[in-house]
């Protein structure tokens, strides 16, 4: 190869060694890709020539040509799109552009690794071109320049680049295939795959035969443009692998034409899997927009509210001018019109999967359950229909997020007046809670909540379905009404001075103590202050820097434990506080949270123990 000699990227060296040696599955597919990335490259110039029509010149036949030459042993990709620059060329084909290589290569192991479908989802598209071809030449000229330039590699560290003479914008990909993947310079086997990958491509795919004859293999017209009875689930299944590159089929989509005050034509999915970067901060979300078919921009983050960011396809719309721009988007009353109307949809389409498909609407909340719910404190006007969507772990099926809020106010004991809730940071933490003995006893179900944004979830959703929702870890939230006796009020008046005697001891470090009617095993636990925030949510404040309301937690105890009952009785002020500070921390422990004082907490179980000042069955440490 001759011109100018550049190394790859370490991470593009790995890939390719991965592509040529190790990925053998599928290996059609690269057809598919090259065939995107020219459609993607002529999208662009019918974008960019809105402002600039000089761009399309006398060429405005726009297309992609297949060309085989059966002599030279190559397949070529050719595009008459925006073309690439000099410095494109370096960007796009000596570097990966996208993040995730790394995750890409981490990804693939053993078996996987003969998966050629997971290229694409990873944005390395153009390279899956050497898992057939040996050398790949790129011919390319950016529209409105008059150099072209010409990159090479045999895909083992380095390319070539350099200038070139080419007749017109655009770019040419030519790949000369190696002696075992001969196939597909047979026409019928590119037809054939064509049909099966890109016949959705809004602009013709021409193949041109040995003999002169040229044939345009697809349907060349934009899938969402033509009538739903002629297309079929196969169809819609091939276009959402175009849009998005996730090689999983969606679970649901819906494609929807509308006409009148407000004009366009929307094709939505629902995918089955969270893509790789889906949790990155700095990931792009939101729908291709068009206008009148023509490409405007991807990710169009004002077409639908962040908390429906996993929602994948397109909107093309009439009423939009082609000049649009990202500025020009915000605020825009037909965009904000076009917006709700896509929630709506899109929350049909839920119902729905929820209604007919609930295996597959477990997939979908395993996925994306914790976005959903995000909903539910962004959008005051959706918040019902959001939270009848919800699904949760529960005291009675932990196993999974399947337990609804209607299914859960069905069946309620009639006795039971709210709906109880824990939130923890595990669902081991979360089921192992002291807080829930008391309602465990009494056979009331508990919500088991261990996602981040539940804190703020349940302050949004007050109630639902006319029943209070009640947090089990709350000072507020009291079973004495249900299990008052005469037992319990001998108990409170028992412990009186121990709860004035335990308050002065822990001053600073509660609020006040009480007895419970929470505990059933457990000799204590903290619960927040009445109408207080949750002393998770705190913790997730500090944890993040943030500034959290300082409050003092209650200190509840439990008359029946062993542990209360001795420490009612010791009259020695030392001791007691020793037993007041390790029935504190114990607590704190049961939560899961931090001692501030880990070793003072072994010192004085030590000597507790050593002195035998307390039976050890009395003295319980969470493990």
């Amino acid at each position: 190869m001759s011109g100018e000699r550049h190394e790859f990227q370490a991470e593009t060296r790995q890939l390719l060694r991965l592509m040529i040696h190790s990925m053998y599955s599928n290996k059609e597919i690269f057809l598919r890709e090259l065939i995107s990335n020219a459609s993607d490259a002529v999208d662009k110039l019918r974008f960019t020539a809105i402002q600039q029509p000089d761009l399309l010149g006398e060429d405005a036949d726009l297309a992609i040509d297949l060309l085989i030459d059966k002599t030279a042993g190559t397949v070529t990709v050719r595009d008459n799109g925006i073309g690439m620059s000099r410095q494109e060329v370096i960007d796009n084909l000596g570097t990966i552009a996208r993040s995730g290589t790394k995750q890409f290569l981490e990804s693939l192991s053993g078996e996987a690794r003969k998966d050629s479908t997971l290229i694409g989802q990873f944005g390395v598209g153009f390279y899956s071109a050497f898992i057939v071809a040996d050398r790949v030449s790129v011919l390319t000229r950016r529209a409105g320049e008059t150099t072209a330039f010409r990159w090479e590699s045999d895909g083992e560290g380095s390319y070539t680049l350099e200038e070139a003479q080419k007749p017109g914008r655009g770019t040419d990909v030519v790949l000369h295939l190696r002696a075992d993947e001969q196939e597909f310079l047979e026409p019928m086997r590119l037809q054939h795959i064509v049909r099966k990958y890109s016949d959705h491509i809004g602009l013709p795919v021409r193949l041109h035969k040995d003999e002169g004859e040229v044939e345009t293999i697809n349907r060349a017209a934009a899938l969402w443009t033509r009538p739903k009875s002629e297309i079929s689930d196969e169809d819609y299944q091939a276009f959402y692998t175009h849009l998005s590159h996730d090689p999983q089929a969606p679970l649901t989509w819906a494609h929807q034409k509308v006409e009148g005050n407000l004009s366009y034509t929307a094709l939505l999915y629902i995918p089955a899997t969270a893509p790789f970067d889906f949790w990155n901060r700095e990931r792009k979300s939101g729908l291709q927009l068009y206008v009148k078919r023509v490409f405007i921009m991807d990710e169009t983050a004002d077409l639908l509210p962040p908390w429906l960011r996993f929602v994948r396809g397109l909107v093309d719309s009439d009423d939009l001018p082609l000049n649009v721009s990202r500025e020009l988007l915000q605020n825009n009353r037909t965009v904000e019109k076009i917006n709700s109307a896509l929630v709506k949809r899109s929350l049909d389409l839920l119902d729905d999967l929820a209604s007919h498909k609930p295996d597959d609407y477990a997939k979908f909340w395993q996925a994306f359950g914790a976005v959903l719910k995000e909903g539910i404190i962004d959008d005051g006007a959706q918040r019902e229909r959001i939270a009848r969507l919800c699904r949760f772990r529960s005291t009675h099926e932990a196993d999974a997020a399947r337990v609804s809020l209607a299914d859960y106010v069905a069946r309620m004991p009639a006795e039971q007046k709210a709906i109880y809730y824990i939130t923890a940071d595990t669902l081991a933490a979360a089921q192992a809670s002291p807080h829930l003995e008391g309602y465990r006893s009494r056979g009331f179900e508990v919500l088991l909540l261990t996602d981040r944004v539940d804190e703020w979830l349940v302050m949004h959703l007050p109630e639902f379905d006319g029943k209070k929702l009640e947090s089990c870890v709350s000072g507020a939230a009291d079973l004495a009404p249900a299990i008052e006796t005469p037992e319990t009020a001998r108990q409170d008046a028992d412990f009186a001075p121990v709860l004035e005697r335990l308050k002065k001891v822990l001053t600073g470090k509660i609020e006040k103590a009480q007895v419970s009617r929470r505990l059933v095993e457990s000799p204590a636990c903290l619960v927040a202050p009445d109408h207080g925030i949750s002393r998770r949510l705190e913790r997730i404040f500090r944890e993040a820097g943030q500034p959290a309301p300082t409050t003092q937690p209650v200190l509840e105890i439990n008359p029946s434990h062993p542990l209360l009952a001795r420490i009612r009785d010791t009259a020695n002020e030392a001791e007691f506080s020793d037993l007041a500070a390790l029935l504190f921390d114990q607590a704190v422990l049961a939560e899961g949270g931090q001692l501030e004082d880990p070793a003072g907490f072994v010192k004085r179980l030590n000597s507790l123990i050593l002195a035998g000042s307390a039976p050890k069955s009395s003295i319980i440490v969470p493990g």
